[in-house]
């Protein structure tokens, strides 16, 4: 008999607990154990947090470690088009049969028990990582920090937080205080942690956790500075300046996840041909991603697409100030976001350069916000909005009335693996 797939499995693992999201770390202490703990035998852990640039910041690292010749695991949620995604071995995104064969051992270890699916695939990661050589585990956050399924390494080699944000307040803390110290959950005694630009309210909340533990933290703005310089970035830190090129992700913000890239490559003693590369060779889809080809670049050619999977106010203050740099042309957003997200905290700082707004719903996504919702939200936040069929259906409206227009399609992550999909 043929064993089922990576996706029949998955689905079946939707399937174990009630709740998407149910922070706790009891289940999956419980299911690693019973795997053999495979978190105890990862190469060296570099655990990521933060609200924003998680992801990015973890593409630059691994961009330099591997321009410096090692082995690298990396783990990063959501997916956008395939599963795989979330799991990179020793620099290769996971096969299908050996995924299959994690999967097909973790659901079997878990013997039917209630446990998140985010639980029982991080799991299943952790253990590819623990049998798979590699030189460095990168480890990405989910949601939070502290009872995140990720927070199971006792001693990782380094920590960073990212910038921290108002984002999942249900599951948190309703202030920045609060959700600041859940991402600073993650740290550990000794174990130095270096932090990325923060408010001075999640700044305190930071250093406060860091004292309760015994975390040595290298602070932006104190320990090490970053900044652009006419075209060039410029890195500081007590090792002496860098001047190098332009992150290759677009954006300001970048130019801050850069900088704590580059801290963790100096941290990590790593030879002076990696600052560059984590610059310049990093790749990190949705995340201001210009569409150069494909089914919808196809449908409206003289268009400039972008993508992007930002969904939060911090996210949309950065595209507003990447959209700021770009010549001056009517830009047209095509949004769809989450019934759970601040939707006009991310779409008010973009209303200024907004010509227009096509809502649409999220494809196949239960908890979309209907596209009624965020036309409204549109209109309420200065933007001309109309609701829309589909994202095709939009991008054929806009480039029928302005056939050389700049399209954004952004407000979820989830939206943008549609999009990807679709555009594949």
């Amino acid at each position: 008999m043929t064993s089922p797939g990576s996706d029949l499995i998955l689905a079946r693992m939707m399937a174990l607990h009630p709740k998407i999201i149910d922070l706790t770390l009891d289940r999956v202490w419980r299911l690693l154990h019973a795997l053999g703990d495979p978190q105890d035998c990862l190469p060296p852990v570099i655990h990521i947090a933060g609200t924003n640039g998680k992801g990015s910041t973890q593409a630059m690292i691994r961009a330099g470690l591997e321009a410096a010749g090692h082995l690298v695991h990396a783990y990063t949620s959501p997916h956008l088009a395939r599963f795989h995604e979330r799991i990179r071995l020793a620099g290769d995104l996971i096969s299908e049969a050996h995924l299959t064969e994690m999967l097909n051992e973790c659901y079997a270890a878990n013997d039917g028990a209630n446990i998140t699916y985010f639980e029982i695939t991080t799991c299943a990661a952790l253990m590819a990582f623990a049998r798979t050589p590699a030189d460095f585990t990168l480890l990405e956050v989910g949601l939070g920090g502290r009872l995140d399924a990720t927070n199971v390494v006792v001693k990782p080699a380094l920590c960073i937080i990212t910038p921290v944000s108002m984002d999942h307040e249900q599951y948190l803390g309703d202030t920045l205080a609060k959700i600041a110290s859940e991402k600073a959950g993650i740290l550990k005694r000794g174990v130095t942690c270096i932090v990325g630009p923060q408010t001075e309210e999640g700044l305190e909340a930071i250093e406060a956790a860091a004292a309760r533990v015994g975390a040595p933290l290298l602070l932006h703005g104190q320990h090490w500075h970053v900044g652009r310089e006419g075209d060039r970035m410029i890195y500081q830190d007590e090792n002496g300046l860098l001047d190098l090129p332009l992150p290759n992700l677009p954006g300001a913000h970048q130019i801050s996840n850069a900088g704590a890239a580059l801290a963790a490559l100096r941290y990590l003693a790593q030879p002076e041909t990696t600052f560059e590369a984590a610059a310049t060779r990093a790749f990190w889809p949705a995340r201001m991603q210009r569409l150069r080809e494909g089914p919808l670049v196809d449908l409206a050619p003289q268009v400039e697409l972008w993508l992007d999977g930002g969904h939060n106010p911090a996210a949309g203050e950065a595209i507003s100030a990447h959209l700021a740099t770009l010549p001056e042309i009517p830009t047209h957003l095509i949004c769809g976001m989450l019934n759970t997200k601040d939707i006009g905290g991310y779409l008010r700082p973009m209303a200024r350069y907004a010509a227009s707004l096509h809502a649409v719903s999220i494809p196949d996504t239960e908890a979309t916000l209907p596209a009624a919702d965020t036309a409204k939200a549109a209109a309420e936040a200065g933007i001309t909005a109309t609701v829309a069929a589909s994202v095709t259906a939009a991008l054929e409206d806009i480039a029928g009335q302005d056939p050389q227009a700049r399209v954004l399609i952004c407000g979820s992550l989830y939206l943008a693996g549609s999009v990807l999909r679709e555009n594949g």
